[in-house]
């Protein structure tokens, strides 16, 4: 047989007799759907979930006299902790920066007296 006969070759099978189905059940495509879900979750959501509540609770521990690191790249010593904001003081700056700007604490500290 050559390819220019013209002649379907794929198809050509007898169909199934009547009243017998001609596959797998409908519910069975849904399963490899369902899997890839449950494995994006495990393996994407619930640490990135894990690491957002975890920061959450590092921002509530701020204190004045804790050095930090912010996103950044600033290192700096906390002054003053408002609801939402933080004073700071880089080297001889003082700056108001947000609270999800702290990346880290990476020294616990006693109130400092300086302003």
């Amino acid at each position: 047989m050559t390819l220019s006969s013209g002649r379907p070759v794929l198809g050509m099978g007898s169909p199934p007799p009547s009243g017998q189905q001609g596959g797998a059940p409908a519910w069975t495509g849904l399963v490899p759907l369902v899997l890839l879900f449950v494995l994006f979750y495990f393996v994407l959501l619930r640490p990135q979930q894990k690491k957002a509540k975890e920061h959450a609770a590092m921002l509530k521990t701020v204190k004045p006299g804790d050095r930090i690191i912010t996103n950044g790249g600033l290192i700096a010593v906390v002054i003053t902790v408002k609801d939402k904001t933080l004073n700071v003081r880089s080297a001889d700056a003082k700056l108001e920066i947000t609270k999800a700007a702290v990346a880290e604490i990476t020294e616990r500290g006693g109130v400092s007296g300086e302003s």
